[in-house]
């Protein structure tokens, strides 16, 4: 019978015993919008994604949401490994963008893990320091680049047939703007012939036009 730890590619190099502490956890189905975890909740284990897709969102005192970065399978979830090694509380929230299997390993076995498995730490800093740098990159580009620069990469790296199925309220948290902003940005968009919008749709008209603004952003 195939245990899921056969169905995750990053933890293929665990060895027998680091792999029986690990084979009799459940994995669990997460629906489309169901919340793992919030602002203040405690830690309770550590996140794998099998499958589906789970994004991580900050939220200010305006209420305005930045999306911090998205978990899908083989990635690992930089708050849950910080609250476990650091025994804080989550600061953002994270919601199942996408119906998804999770498996929940529990703190005690984590910290067993990481104290006598190489293989198991090597895999839990090294997706730590990859995660921390797409972090890094997000602030850069929050900081430095224009809304218009962001949009415009954000919707040439969503489209699926030249069109992005997604809210002005889902787009401003997904690059840090508001929701007022990016209406503005897009009927910008629309009136240059670049974009055209329906309610929850953007469909692309001119993706070269977006590949230049974006493109601007990138050699700034």
């Amino acid at each position: 019978m195939t245990s899921w730890l056969d169905t995750s590619p990053a933890l293929a190099r665990l060895g027998p015993s680091e792999r029986a502490l690990l084979t009799d956890l459940t994995p669990m189905e997460m629906p489309r919008g169901a919340v793992l975890f919030r602002p203040g909740d405690a830690v309770q284990g550590f996140v794998l994604v099998l499958s589906g897709r789970v994004e991580v969102f900050l939220t200010g005192a305006n209420g305005r949401e930045l999306m911090l970065y998205a978990v899908e399978p083989g990635q690992t979830c930089v708050q849950t490994t910080l609250g476990l090694l650091g025994e804080a509380t989550y600061t953002g929230e994270a919601i199942a963008s996408q119906s998804a299997q999770i498996v929940l390993v529990p703190r005690a076995t984590f910290l067993r893990l990481m104290d006598s498995s190489p293989a198991f730490r090597s895999l839990v800093f090294s997706a730590m320091a990859v995660r921390m740098e797409e972090v890094i990159r997000l602030m850069e580009r929050v900081s430095f680049q224009s809304v218009e620069s962001r949009l415009a990469g954000w919707l040439l790296a969503r489209a699926e047939a030249g069109r992005v199925a997604a809210t002005h309220a889902e787009i401003a948290a997904q690059i840090g703007s508001a929701r007022e902003v990016i209406s503005r940005r897009l009927d910008a968009f629309a009136r240059r012939g670049w974009v055209r919008t329906e309610r929850g749709l953007v469909e692309i008209r001119d993706a070269a036009a977006l590949r230049r603004l974006d493109a601007v952003a990138e050699a700034g």
